[in-house]
């Protein structure tokens, strides 16, 4: 996806090539401008060697839920690595006033990046300029702002490609069933990502001529209306051969309806990668046999961009001095086959 950034005396911090990856950043090459005339074999590489200071202010929403906590984590985790990173972490709001207070603070701190995952994208899109236009690089964190010169880089999951993978995991495990049907246990309706994971999963389902899905319950990413709204959707569907659920949290609560109405008779995949989940699928006991990822390890990526630009260096592997403007990570389908390859990044 990528995004168009106006020319500035800032260049540095608007201009750069788009790229989708699948995999962390795990070194960088030179950003600067003197870098421009080298061959790209000859760039400084970072890795994990000490180098310049940096100070990376990091500003999330609320961690409440299984997800943000993980994306903490894997912030502070990350930067723990580094000896040269200094991470100054606020406490975290899903009200945007303060959210915004909080950045305040951080950018009269002068640090020298800042990841921010905003609460609401559209309303922090104004402090996430402030910050560019003070000099200060920042790396948006799955939300995004509502305009690309309010971050030099976005790095976040692909909603889309959950629902997509989602449905031709169950497509290909249907295929050969005549009048097979499915049901979707949304996430929060009012979120665009919510959208945006029902739409691939219709997508996907197009090439499944045999599959019709019958229904559609929208939950709010928590245990509580997972069962209430699972519980719903099972007493109006007395029978369906498959289920996506888009999140794992309020997968918890989806698989407790399921056990007291005694249903096993269809299979069900997940979202997002929590360990409650890698361990129902490893265990093999539930009627949940998939998750599709969205992976919280992007919150280290952010930490890995954010030393690159505060040291101004780049990706390594790209023939590009700069590191790139945008970076879609990959919606991975987690089964019994390869679970245990994930099992370490599930969360709680």
């Amino acid at each position: 996806m990528a995004k168009n950034f106006d020319a500035s005396r800032r260049g540095i911090l608007f201009g750069s090539a788009a790229i989708g990856a699948t995999a962390l950043i795990s070194s960088c090459t030179s950003n600067t401008p003197s870098g421009a005339g080298k061959k790209p074999e000859q760039a400084a590489v970072a890795g994990d060697k000490p180098g310049q200071a940096v100070t990376i202010g990091f500003a999330g929403p609320q961690a409440d839920h299984g997800w943000l906590n993980a994306i903490n984590a894997n912030a502070k985790d990350r930067a723990k690595k580094y000896s040269d990173v200094t991470l100054e972490i606020t406490e975290g709001s899903n009200d945007t006033a303060a959210q915004i207070g909080q950045i305040e603070t951080l950018i009269n701190k002068k640090v020298d990046v800042l990841v921010i995952l905003p609460a609401d994208g559209k309303a922090l899109t104004q402090i996430g300029l402030k910050a560019m236009r003070a000099g200060i690089p920042v790396i948006n964190l799955d939300r995004i702002f509502a305009s690309p010169q309010a971050f030099r880089t976005w790095i976040g999951g692909d909603n889309y490609g959950m629902g997509l993978n989602a449905g031709h995991y169950i497509g290909e495990k249907l295929k050969d069933k005549p009048n097979a049907t499915v049901v979707e246990l949304a996430g929060l309706d009012t979120l665009e990502l919510t959208k945006q994971r029902t739409q691939g999963f219709d997508d996907a389902l197009k090439n499944y001529p045999n599959i019709r899905k019958v229904a559609r319950q929208a939950a709010e990413f928590t245990v509580e209306s997972g069962q209430a709204k699972m519980a719903q959707l099972l007493q109006a569907q007395k029978k369906f051969d498959a289920l996506w659920n888009h999140d794992d949290d309020q997968g918890v609560g989806a698989l407790r309806a399921v056990k007291q109405a005694g249903r096993n008779d269809f299979l069900m995949v997940g979202g997002a990668g929590a360990l409650s989940a890698f361990q129902a699928i490893e265990a093999d006991d539930s009627v949940l046999k998939a998750t599709v990822l969205y992976p919280p390890t992007m919150a280290a990526s952010a930490i890995d961009l954010a030393r690159a630009l505060g040291q101004g260096k780049g990706v390594a592997g790209l023939a590009e001095f700069e590191i790139p403007s945008s970076l879609t990570l990959y919606s991975a389908v987690v089964d019994k086959e390869n679970v245990g390859q994930y099992m370490a990044t599930g969360f709680q």
